[in-house]
């Protein structure tokens, strides 16, 4: 792999160490099939206290894969893959390029 494939490869981990928990995988599912949830809201349908799931919506959140709101008290999170397609998009295309000129 060419050292550009590797900077965005390296740029890319973050999300997929994200992905990979199965609690996290829960959460994301969750918010795509309702669109926006609370904390609250995802407390009820998982299997995890209150402090896990806040916990898994930061790590989500520092890695840019959720969007938060603040409503009141309640904090209202979404899915936000906008920069993690992009992120991909650009590997796609530089493992690509690699390909073609390694022919």
């Amino acid at each position: 792999m060419s050292k550009r494939t590797m900077g965005i490869l390296k740029k890319c981990s973050p999300i997929f160490t994200m992905l990979q928990d199965d609690k996290r995988q829960e959460i994301m599912q969750l918010l795509f099939d309702n669109k926006e949830l609370s904390v609250t809201e995802l407390t009820s349908q998982l299997s995890l206290s209150r402090p896990a799931v806040s916990h898994h919506l930061k790590l989500l959140l520092d890695a840019d894969l959720v969007a938060v709101r603040q409503n009141g008290k309640e904090r209202y999170y979404k899915i936000n893959l906008h920069n993690a397609l992009d992120l991909l998009k650009q590997l796609t295309q530089s493992l690509e390029a690699d390909i073609e000129s390694s022919i």
